[in-house]
């Protein structure tokens, strides 16, 4: 049984016939972009109903705001609503990166991609411009958090006139330099004898939680171990230590601009500034951080209205089996979902494989 992506709750039921005449409502306007009159949905290949009986289905569709009328035209398109029942109960999505290709590239060769490049800022921009390629749509992915990021290994090197280089090596591949000022200048024994303390006590513990332990601990602490905690509360005192750049990497937003649906400069310049400022992103990004799989918002479901008009798939990708960031698609409420969310659940579990991997290196 393959992976099935995570929808938000939305229950509601339709007759055998409805559920027909919704079903291909949706994949006519999402194929085509043109409103779908009865006539045109009754040659439907599998569709055994008059344009009589259509017309009958689309007005009890129509009032339950599951498809509108968007002109005075007989042709109707579905509303978010009427999205959002299709995706819950009418769509079935292979989310198993067995399952298939993305675009014309094998899963062979994505994860290939994956693991050319060594560093895992590379490989979620990679990400996010592979999901951009294959959807044609925005690709984002959020970076790894750094408070929460687990610590592999620090290490501490003497520099000159009092100073030490602290370098901090975090599990999911990150490495971070600080010079920190000393108030006196450290043998390289008494460095290495910090940095090995130090290994032992906290690796595999959280930025957050060393922080906060770091500054309990001095007091209790033999003579000869101070030095390590002087010199780790120096670096992880740095306000920009769990900063790092941007938390968020998009790819492909000017996808956007041949898309009919955004036809309206307004609401493209709304979009565009969005994606310039990112905190908007990661916010929306995070709210599926914890989601089993991949996480649908349609149009005002993500909370925020720069995004009205679009819909967002994101998913979790992990490193050891910890959820560190999210990757997803932008583009607008009329896609092909099962094409997207797929992309979408198989490029998260294929980034994940290769960050994991690059981890243990």
């Amino acid at each position: 049984m393959p992976d099935q992506p995570e929808f938000q709750a939305f229950q509601f039921h339709l007759s055998e016939r409805a559920e027909m005449v919704l079903k291909g409502i949706v994949g006519l306007y999402v194929g085509h972009g043109n409103p779908v009159g009865s006539r045109t949905l009754s040659r439907q290949p599998g569709v055994a109903l008059s344009p009589a009986t259509i017309r009958n289905v689309m007005a009890d569709l129509e009032e339950q705001g599951l498809i509108e009328a968007p002109h005075t035209s007989s042709g109707r398109i579905p509303t978010q609503r009427g999205y959002r029942l299709f995706i819950n109960s009418l769509l079935s999505v292979n989310v198993n990166a067995d399952a298939a290709p993305l675009g014309n590239l094998s899963l062979g060769a994505i994860e290939a991609r994956f693991l050319e490049v060594s560093d895992p800022r590379s490989m979620l921009a990679g990400a996010a411009e592979m999901l951009s390629r294959v959807t044609s749509f925005a690709g984002v992915v959020s970076t790894p958090g750094k408070e929460h990021a687990r610590i592999r290994q620090i290490e501490f090197l003497r520099l000159a006139r009092q100073r030490v280089l602290a370098i901090l090596v975090t599990e999911d591949g990150q490495v971070q330099n600080r010079v920190l000022s000393a108030h006196r200048q450290y043998s390289e024994s008494e460095l290495l004898e910090a940095a090995n303390y130090f290994n032992a006590r906290y690796s595999a513990r959280t930025l957050q939680e060393v922080r906060a332990e770091l500054r309990r601990e001095r007091r209790n602490m033999r003579r000869e171990m101070r030095t390590a905690i002087s010199i780790a509360r120096r670096l992880f005192d740095h306000d920009d230590l769990d900063d790092g750049g941007e938390n968020v990497l998009v790819s492909g937003e000017s996808n956007l601009l041949s898309i009919p649906d955004f036809g309206e400069l307004a609401k493209l310049k709304q979009l565009f500034d969005t994606f310039k400022t990112k905190q908007v992103l990661f916010d929306l990004l995070q709210k599926s951080m914890f989601a089993d799989g991949v996480n649908i918002f349609i149009g005002e479901e993500s909370g925020y209205r720069m995004f009205r008009d679009c819909s967002v798939i994101a998913a979790p990708y992990e490193v050891d089996d910890r959820k560190v960031g999210v990757l997803g698609v932008i583009g607008p409420t009329r896609m092909h979902y099962d094409e997207v969310i797929s992309a979408v659940g198989i490029t998260a579990k294929l980034l994940g494989s290769a960050l994991s991997a690059t981890a243990k290196h």
